[in-house]
């Protein structure tokens, strides 16, 4: 052994060693960064660059649902976004062309009463066009606050030209989508009951109605047998006492619009004679299953049946209306009644219920509504006109007390629909109406035979929730009684009700007006102007289009319309509270216009919650904003997280969940820097070897690799996110972090620059980073690019522009099979084990002061001895030695037919590898070195380093 080496004399050896770059270094003003990212892409149109780079190709087309334009974005519209964009590039990366138009939705009463706060009402303060134009002006200001919000996510879209519905070509298609379903017949007119906000003053859509507790008068009310004799024929029984057939209602208010009393045709009913000890007698007609719980409730102590039959026996029976002496009402027979709770008979007033005005249709009911709008008693109702329906409730109950009808009264607490504006509760009101018919030309059966042959649903649940709603749901009320909203432009004869002979050129007409001058065009002509002088028998209709109408018609509006777009679209993704809204709305608009969806997927996400479930309340204080989380993670933050939840159900947000989003996006970019800064100085074009010339474990990465990006691509393809972060973070934790990166250290720092064993490290390197970049950029977008430039000799300008990498794996068989890999990868970490163990007992230092020796079988001694002296590297020790099984030898691992004795590597520490060697300090002209780093010097020849 030669000198050692004197101050004087010595060598710095760290020079001589490949240390990484550090071109791509995490920076902590992140959230900075990636706004100045975003002004120089949008300066550079990369959105118009993505577009051009798939001229030609196969289109993907997913149709924005439009938020509504007012107020700044929450979590919900962030996930939304976010999700669609995820969709968009992803599919970009499969080759498709695939634009993407953001929308907004502009009409409506939201946006009129934020106005009204400013300018005052209609007619009141302002004018009816002037109004409009604020509402317009507002509703800009909302688009533009919103789309900074977008943007700043890295959503990429024709932001500069979006859809917005109160565009002037965009309101005119909406007319024209009127146009083309009156003409196939789905459009009636009615005076039919309707959801009605008495805040609103105006009819709701379903999906504009919530359901919350509310707190209610329960009431039992008689109404009396007008025929005893008749009674008695239809039950065999003879029948003196005065009997009542009781209702249960919790709706007080609707008695004077009563029209009559159902039953159900074929549930059991009894005639009793209801005693107590403080109470006359009385004859009740009640459900057999509910006579004991009512008469109870009723007071009564006992009773005694007289007669048993079925509700069809009493059916046109004339009884006496409680409150108004001159109305008498018939007893009908419903499919909607039951015998569950109440009393098995149902008052009916079909001017109030949607049930009621069903049945009321098969008896030829009047549809009677004394209500006005604003939820007082019009001059010609029978009772308590000019009265407030909810002041008159008291005043019913006590009038029906005095008639001695009331049999009982409680205040119950039930769910009850609700405004999803103002959150107070709705009344059914029959009002002059505009319906969509779901059934008159079959629009419903359509609608249903789409969703099950036509539709894919992402879960798949949504296709039994929106089946379900289709199945249900009443006739679309498409009126609206506002200001800010498209018209129907529809002309009524005054005597007839008949629609004007020349609607659909008159449609038409408008229509070209309201392309020049927008809705006002309509609102500010007079009818003459249109028809001439059957004005005097025609009155214009002044209602406005439910807003749903609206957004339920871009099929027509806009993928029709735009070139880029196509109609029907690949996929409608929202919410899951539109499958009663949007998704619907499209669903029989498109059906009744075209004969088919306007999608061919729909796919829904959750709602966001707390880490308590609860959903997001500014009353609770527990709102989360998007802002809030970019400033603190930066937009790629909130973006891995919404990528990593399962959006099919609720999406928990809060601390907790927010830092360990951040943790796996850290691990992500770490990673991302590890392999960027070990490719410092190589050149592809030069450097870059055959895959079939790579080291067996460089090989096997690659594999490793190129199975991922399989499940990274089908998991993109069938929108399963959760499953692309967990692919991304465990491939960096287990197969780059935890194995491959470790073992390559040595290799990369301290063989020669150019030689074999380095660039074939960098070469499956480069190949990884190629990949890794592009899986990572639908989710990651401004990380993916801000690494993008630093890949060595990457032409690309953007990735967004990219395809998917095309990974090489080796042709020929590997000398260590993937199968060998996993059971290598399993012998290193029983060994670490035992090697931590001998370092906690203080026998030896670092790995690398280890010496390894094995007992294996021979099944995995043959899987050893294939990597020769690699073998030490692999374990990332100084010296291993195997040998066969001994069961008497080293200590037993974890793993069957291996064990495993530490100890003290022979020979000293080499100053420039670290490994401890014999021959360390035997080489006079290199003293503290080993002779494998002799070679590998700058003027050595470098080594080789292969697998048998």
């Amino acid at each position: 052994m030669s000198d050692k080496q004197t101050p004087e004399n010595a060598v710095d050896y760290k020079a001589t060693l490949n240390l990484p770059g550090t071109d791509f270094a995490m920076k902590a003003n992140l959230a900075v960064r990636e706004a100045k990212w975003l002004e120089e892409w949008y300066a550079d149109n990369i959105y118009q660059q993505i577009r051009a780079s798939r001229i030609g190709k196969k289109k993907y087309v997913l149709h924005d649902g439009p938020p509504y334009a007012n107020g700044q974005i929450h979590l919900g519209h962030a996930v939304n976004k976010v999700l669609k964009d995820i969709i968009i590039k992803s599919r970009v990366m499969d080759g498709f062309d695939a634009p993407y138009v953001p929308g907004w939705d502009c009409h409506g009463l939201p946006i009129e009463l934020k106005v009204e706060e400013k300018v005052g009402k209609v007619g009141v303060k302002v004018d009816a066009s002037t109004f409009r134009k604020a509402c317009r002006e507002y509703a800009y200001t909302q688009v533009d606050l919103q789309k900074k919000d977008f943007i700043r996510m890295g959503v990429f879209g024709d932001w500069d030209n979006p859809y917005l519905t109160m565009n002037f070509k965009q309101e005119a298609d909406i007319v024209r989508s009127l146009g083309a379903i009156a003409k196939n017949g789905h459009i009636q007119p009615g005076l039919k009951p309707v959801n009605w906000c008495l805040d609103c003053g105006s009819a709701l859509a379903e999906a504009e109605v919530e359901y919350e507790d509310k707190k209610s008068d329960a009431i039992d009310v008689g109404f009396t047998v007008v025929d005893l004799a008749d009674l008695s024929a239809r039950l065999g029984v003879t029948v003196t006492d005065s009997t009542d057939i009781v209702i249960w209602t919790t709706t007080p208010w609707t008695m004077p619009a009563n029209q009559a009393v159902s039953l159900h045709a074929e549930i059991e009913y009894q005639l009793v004679q209801a005693t107590g000890e403080n109470k006359a007698a009385q004859n009740l007609i009640l459900a057999k299953d509910l006579v004991q719980s009512a008469t109870e409730r009723y007071g009564f102590e006992s009773f005694e049946v007289i007669a048993d039959f079925v509700g069809a026996k009493l059916e046109n029976l004339v009884l006496q209306h409680p409150l108004i002496t001159e109305r008498q009402v018939p007893v009908i027979l419903g499919e909607h009644v039951i015998a569950t709770s109440g009393t098995g008979a149902v008052h009916t007033a079909p001017g109030h219920g949607v049930d009621d005005y069903k049945v009321g249709l098969l008896y030829n009911l009047k549809v009677e509504n004394p209500v006005g709008g604003n939820g007082v008693y019009l001059p010609t109702s029978p009772l308590f006109p000019g009265e407030h329906i909810y002041k008159a409730n008291p005043k019913i109950i006590a009038a029906l007390t005095e008639a001695g009808k009331l049999w009982a009264h409680v205040a119950i607490k039930h769910s009850y629909p609700h405004c999803w504006r103002h959150k107070t509760p709705i009344i059914f009101r029959a009002t002059p109406q505009w319906f969509i018919s779901m059934d008159e030309k079959g629009l419903r059966q359509g609608a249903l035979n789409a969703i099950e042959n036509d539709i894919s649903f992402v879960p798949d649940w949504g296709k039994n929730r929106i089946q379900a709603m289709i199945d249900g749901r009443p006739d679309w009320c498409i009126s609206r009684q506002r200001t800010w909203g498209v018209p129907i432009p529809f002309f009524v004869h005054k005597d007839t009700n008949e629609l004007h002979p020349r609607t659909p050129e008159l449609i038409e007409e408008v229509a070209k007006l309201i392309e020049q001058e927008g809705i006002d065009g309509w609102y500010n002509r007079d009818a003459a102007e249109f028809i001439g002088a059957d004005a005097e028998q025609y009155n214009a209709v002044r209602d406005t289009l439910d807003v749903w109408f609206d957004s339920g018609t871009t099929h027509y509006a806009v993928l029709r319309e735009r070139e880029e777009l196509t109609d029907p679209a690949d996929l409608y993704l929202e919410g899951s509270d539109q499958h009663r809204g949007w998704f619907q709305s499209s669903l029989l608009t498109s059906i009744a216009i075209n004969g088919r969806a306007p999608y061919k997927g729909l796919l829904t996400h959750g709602f966001v919650v707390d880490e308590k479930g609860r959903k997001m309340s500014k009353s609770i204080g527990n709102v989360i904003t998007p802002q809030d989380i970019i400033k603190d993670m930066g937009a790629d933050g909130l973006r891995f997280w919404i990528a990593s939840a399962d959006y099919r159900y609720e999406m928990t947000a809060g601390k907790e969940i927010f830092s360990r989003a951040s943790d796996g996006y850290r691990r992500i970019r770490n990673t991302l820097r590890f392999l960027l800064a070990n490719l410092n100085g190589f050149k592809p074009s030069t450097d870059a070897l055959p895959v079939d010339q790579l080291i067996a474990l460089d090989q096997y990465i690659l594999q490793r690799a190129s199975d991922v990006q399989e499940t990274i691509k089908k998991a993109y393809e069938d929108m399963n996110f959760h499953i692309v972060t967990n692919a991304l973070t465990n491939f960096c934790i287990n197969d780059l972090g935890g194995f491959y990166l470790d073992i390559i250290k040595d290799r990369q720092y301290t063989t020669k620059a150019d030689s074999q064993a380095r660039h074939s490290a960098q070469t499956a390197l480069y190949h990884l980073v190629q990949a890794f970049v592009r899986w990572m950029s639908p989710i990651l977008s401004f990380t993916a690019q801000e690494a993008w430039p630093l890949i060595p000799e990457q032409s690309e300008k953007y990735v967004f522009t990219a395809e998917w990498y095309d990974i090489p794996v080796a042709s020929t068989a590997n000398v260590v099979s993937e199968a060998e890999w996993q059971t290598l990868i399993s012998i290193k970490s029983a060994v670490n084990k035992h090697i931590e163990a001998a370092r906690n007992a203080k026998l030896v230092g670092s790995n690398l002061s280890a010496k390894v020796e094995l007992w294996a079988s021979a099944e995995l001694k043959a899987v050893l001895d294939k990597l020769g002296d690699e073998l030490r590297f692999v374990l990332i020790t100084s010296q291993v030695i195997v040998n066969a099984f001994d069961a008497a030898q080293g200590q037993e691992s974890e793993l069957e037919g291996l064990r495993v004795k530490i100890s003290a590597a022979d020979g000293e520490k080499c100053a420039r590898c670290w490994h401890v060697l014999p021959d360390v300090n035997t080489h006079s002209a290199h003293p503290g070195l080993c002779g494998r780093c002799i070679i590998n010097l700058p003027t050595g020849q470098g080594e080789e380093r292969k697998y048998a």
